[in-house]
């Protein structure tokens, strides 16, 4: 049986994790960018970073989180920005343990409520979120600015 043991991210993790990121948006991003970015996430303490190590310790996913005081809930509100498992490791309950441990972090953090967003063509990443208990309850809207 696969162990699969979960830990809060290090920097030495950002090469798999970049991996992961521009394998899920379906591009590559500028690594040096990309490395100063999640080195500054992990650093902030609103923000979870969480990955999943198989017996041989590679990294086979990860799950980030930040978390927001909204004026709009008045209380503190986890998001997750991300959540990744490599394909050849999905549906043996990674992304469910990743998810659980960043409930469990939320719930220590007093937060009242967790939020995700995904990307519409995503049906099987909504079918997962719903079997895990959450509410399909708003729509996301964005827009491209340019500087």
């Amino acid at each position: 049986m696969m162990e699969i043991a979960i830990s809060k991210i290090v920097k030495n993790d950002a090469p798999s994790i970049y991996e992961f990121i521009c394998d899920l948006e379906g591009c590559n991003f500028n690594y040096k960018i990309f490395e100063q970015t999640l080195e500054t996430n992990i650093q902030n303490p609103n923000n979870y970073y969480l990955v999943a190590k198989n017996n041989e310790q590679q990294i086979v996913g990860f799950i980030s989180c930040h978390i927001q005081w909204l004026l709009h809930h008045c209380e503190k509100v986890g998001e997750i920005q991300e959540l990744y498992v490599l394909n050849e490791f999905r549906n043996h309950g990674i992304g469910q343990k990743l998810l659980k441990s960043i409930e469990v972090l939320l719930v220590q953090d007093n937060c009242k409520m967790i939020e995700v967003t995904a990307q519409i063509k995503r049906t099987r990443t909504h079918s997962f979120y719903e079997s895990n208990e959450y509410l399909n309850t708003h729509k996301k809207f964005t827009k491209t600015l340019s500087y």
